[in-house]
């Protein structure tokens, strides 16, 4: 089978790092263009000396190249709010897209969890790094009891957060809380990421809290485990810092959104190393992020005739 040629929108550390995946690891896709808008960019200057096809007029300048009309699959790894006008582009010209910001403009995918939900829609949003790391382990939770309110916690070191992911912060939030309801299967959820500026630079750590009716404890952590091994299937450095945690709540405790409720406290502690294909290994955030798209991009190059041209909707 022919590989889906990918563009990458976005030259920053996150493009960068999901262009030397694809190239290292792609099977059913292989990289068409990098698309920047500096033209002193890194990440277009190695673009360019791995040979692949370059340019820094944005979007207008993916369109503009000679071999556009080969590209079937692009990331966008931009900003949420430059991601509508690029989906807008790319949805016209009949290009899947599979976004890596918080724009969340198509259904969330964890890919572990529901990527085969969606490989038919246009545009698949990739949550955020706090949303793949941690959703796997309140759907495990949830495929045992159900999730009354989940909470995550996801921190990062200082250094691995660039201008996109400051400028996404309320996004982040929002994005991930609704997420880890649509998708982790919680009634009510909550995000919370914490920018660590220790030096060294710490690897990405995530505390996931589940409140649930008390339950078979055992049942849960054999979920866990499953789910964790999924993941670290597409993110090695994906694992538990420890033993899942219980607590009963026997006095009714505020939950927000949920109300006053007894039940079960399931805690759990992860940590998330990056492959260091371009990042540092602490970047287990950006990581995650990259792998988590590349997977979604081969099980969509699957349903994809890459080599017949892309049909482009009338506008």
């Amino acid at each position: 089978m022919k590989p889906c040629k990918v563009a990458i929108i976005g030259s920053g550390n996150i493009g960068t790092d999901l262009m030397i995946k694809v190239m290292r690891h792609g099977k059913r896709v292989a990289m068409g263009a990098m698309v920047g808008i500096d033209p002193a960019s890194e990440g277009l200057a190695r673009a360019a000396r791995l040979g692949v096809s370059v340019t820094a007029q944005g979007i207008d300048g993916l369109l503009a190249l000679p071999d556009f009309g080969d590209i079937r699959i692009a990331f966008d790894a931009t900003s949420a709010g430059a991601h509508a006008h690029h989906n807008a582009v790319l949805q016209a010209h009949g290009v899947r897209v599979i976004d890596l910001t918080p724009a969340a403009i198509g259904p969330y995918v964890v890919p572990c969890v529901n990527a085969d939900q969606h490989l038919d829609a246009p545009n698949l949003n990739m949550v955020t790094c706090g949303g793949q790391a941690t959703i796997p382990m309140v759907a495990a939770v949830a495929s045992v009891t159900q999730v009354h309110y989940a909470e995550i916690v996801a921190s990062i070191a200082s250094k691995s957060a660039g201008p996109g992911t400051r400028a996404n912060i309320d996004e982040f939030t929002e994005t991930t809380s609704r997420a880890i309801e649509t998708v982790g299967g919680a009634t009510k959820g909550k995000a919370i990421i914490i920018l660590n500026p220790a030096e060294p630079p710490l690897i990405m750590r995530d505390t996931v809290s589940c409140l649930t009716d008390d339950t078979d404890q055992a049942a849960i952590e054999a979920a866990v485990a499953a789910m964790v091994e999924r993941v670290q299937a597409y993110v090695p450095g994906y694992r538990l810092k420890q033993r899942v945690q219980f607590d009963r709540i026997e006095q009714p405790v505020l939950v927000p959104g949920v109300g006053r409720r007894t039940g079960l406290k399931t805690s759990i502690f992860l940590e998330v190393e990056g492959a260091a294909h371009y990042l540092p290994a602490y970047a287990g955030n950006l990581d995650i992020m990259t792998s988590a798209a590349l997977v979604c991009a081969e099980r969509v190059a699957e349903s994809v005739a890459c080599g017949q041209p892309a049909v482009t909707a009338s506008v």
